[in-house]
């Protein structure tokens, strides 16, 4: 191992861990109580710092960024005020199993404790949607304590980690000592597993697999492909994780998601043997936790212990990386053909996940039409949370590896500053993002971050002038008494032009296709403002029908 002694201060002690670490932008509202960072920053032209408006939309990039980088999105800011406002992107972090290291200027070490302007215990705040939070007081264990905080961020089940860094610590000079830098370990599946596995295997008559984010953060999907071919396994995404199995391929059967259809939940019921593999098997996955039932064998692969057993008893669980694992499952010596019921769950998929005939299309069913017709195969696709995101969910189809990234989170005002992190990540690709308008205004600041720093993005967005999956629920349980749901009208294409941005307001299927044309043929941020009917609040069902029901 390679040992380096330097003498710096402890924000460029900081910053040398991160050129360590390959880390090559950061995000971050600037304050004065992490100013020497800042500082070392500037010296360092190696890594990009992006200065927004806004600490929810920087830790949304950061996490974006992350989720597409294969490496931790990294995030800074200013005491306890700068921690509220950027838990939210450490929130859908943590949920999303993302790697992200999060830095945070504290009070001096002596008003510790007193209640100083500003100061937050970060330890007791982020401890619950974190892996790690962590003070440096000791300025010699910097190299240490950072280095460990990206380990920890980016090993096992990724996740946050927050890095507390007290005012007057950061100035201070020290010898330090760096050393190289320390590989992601790889569980694999052992030989008794897989004996056993292959037991399980061989007397299922109707096995399916759940393919989730470990997936994706394995770099597995070429392996889990592979697997699935061999055996002719039909294959099921978990929630927003569209993008880990060829949607146009013979075995892909469709999204566990929100409003999945009655046909897909039918395959997973009629499913004897359930492969989890790198899902938590959340809430929105399993249906509300019912999906999976007694009848089921469960066999949950994860790489983290923790994530098997949290909600479902499995018949067998087994702690692995995602590669690894399928990588020695397509190596079983396994005399089985599923084809004919991987037919019949891709029936059941096709049925539900064709567009309907362009006559008896709405907007929403257009935009998506020209999405499939008019980008590029590798587009990246960001979304916020919203009912618009159905129409998404349900007609788009994601054919290449890592082209989509949305909040399992759920969270609000996700998809811009998303779309500017994956953007980051990916700058020789088309990036997308798709917003409602209750979503799309509580971010809508860093379209000026995304002029400033010419990351040239193209929005849509849906604007029915309400919170949209809100007022569904109100129908539903309470219909016609509507409240709280109702927002007023923004015109978004003269709210972009304000920020410097081009801007588009469409209502018809022939404005969306010219202004969509348009756009695509240019790299510039733009918006495109697509006027909806407030009627046609999902996919399955408008107001009046819900009402009725």
């Amino acid at each position: 191992m390679k040992i380096v002694n330097k003498k710096m201060t402890v924000a460029a002690g900081i910053v040398q861990v991160m050129k360590q670490e390959g880390i090559d932008h950061v995000f971050a509202v600037p304050g004065e109580s992490y100013l020497p960072l800042l500082d070392a920053l500037h010296d360092t032209p190696e890594i990009k710092l992006v200065s927004t408006r806004h600490e929810g939309g920087a830790s949304f990039m950061a996490e974006a960024f992350g989720k597409a980088s294969d490496k931790p999105g990294v995030l800074m800011a200013t005491r306890g005020v700068g921690a509220a406002n950027l838990s939210i992107g450490v929130h859908t972090a943590y949920q999303d199993s993302t790697p992200m290291v999060v830095f945070l200027g504290q009070v001096r070490s002596d008003f510790r404790g007193r209640e100083g302007f500003q100061e937050v215990d970060f330890e007791e705040f982020f401890a619950p949607i974190s892996k790690w939070v962590v003070e440096i007081n000791n300025p010699k264990r910097v190299p240490e304590l950072i280095s460990k905080a990206f380990y920890m961020a980016r090993s096992g089940r990724p996740g946050p980690v927050v890095v507390s860094l007290p005012e007057d610590v950061l100035a201070r000079e020290e010898i330090l000592t760096f050393k190289d830098y320390v590989n992601r370990p790889k569980p694999a599946i052992s030989r008794e597993e897989l004996g056993s596995l292959k037991q399980l295997l061989s007397k299922a008559k109707r096995p399916l697999i759940i393919a989730g984010g470990g997936v994706k953060l394995g770099k597995a999907e070429e392996a889990l492909k592979t697997f699935a071919e061999k055996f002719s396994i039909p294959v099921m995404a978990s929630f927003r994780r569209h993008d880990v199995f060829p949607n146009n391929h013979p075995l892909y059967v469709g999204h566990l998601g929100m409003g999945t259809r009655e046909e897909l939940l039918r395959t997973v019921e009629e499913a004897d043997l359930l492969l989890a593999i790198g899902t938590r098997l959340s809430e929105v996955t399993s249906q509300d936790y019912s999906l999976i039932k007694d009848s089921h064998k469960l066999v949950h692969i994860d790489i983290h212990y923790d994530s098997i057993h949290k909600v479902y008893a499995p018949e067998m669980g087994i702690v692995s990386d995602a590669k690894e694992a399928l990588l020695d499952l397509s190596e079983m010596d396994l005399q089985a053909d599923w084809s004919a019921w991987a037919e019949k769950c891709k029936q059941s998929f096709d049925q539900v996940s064709q567009l309907p005939a362009e006559n008896d299309r709405i907007i929403n069913e257009d935009v998506i039409h020209a999405m499939l017709v008019k980008l590029p195969r590798d587009t990246v696709i960001t979304n916020d949370a919203g009912n618009f995101a159905t129409w998404l969910h349900t007609y788009y189809s994601f054919n290449e590896k890592d082209t989509y990234i949305g909040p399992t989170s759920g969270a609000m005002g996700y998809a811009l500053p998303a779309a500017l992190g994956a953007k980051l990540a990916y700058p020789k690709q088309k990036v997308l993002a798709l917003a409602g308008d209750g979503g799309f205004m509580m971010t809508v600041q860093e379209l000026e971050t995304a002029v400033r720093y010419d990351i040239p993005v193209l929005v849509i967005v849906f604007n029915n002038a309400m919170y949209g999956t809100i007022r569904m629920h109100q129908e539903m349980h309470y219909p016609e008494k509507v409240i709280g749901t109702d927002l007023g009208q923004v015109s978004f294409k003269e709210l972009a032009e304000s920020l410097g941005a081009v801007g588009y307001t469409v209502s018809s299927k022939q404005e969306f296709e010219s202004a969509f044309q348009e756009t695509l043929a240019k790299e510039e941020v733009a918006v495109i403002e697509v006027m909806t009917d407030q009627e046609n609040i999902s996919v399955n069902k408008t107001i009046t029908q819900i009402r009725k029901k």
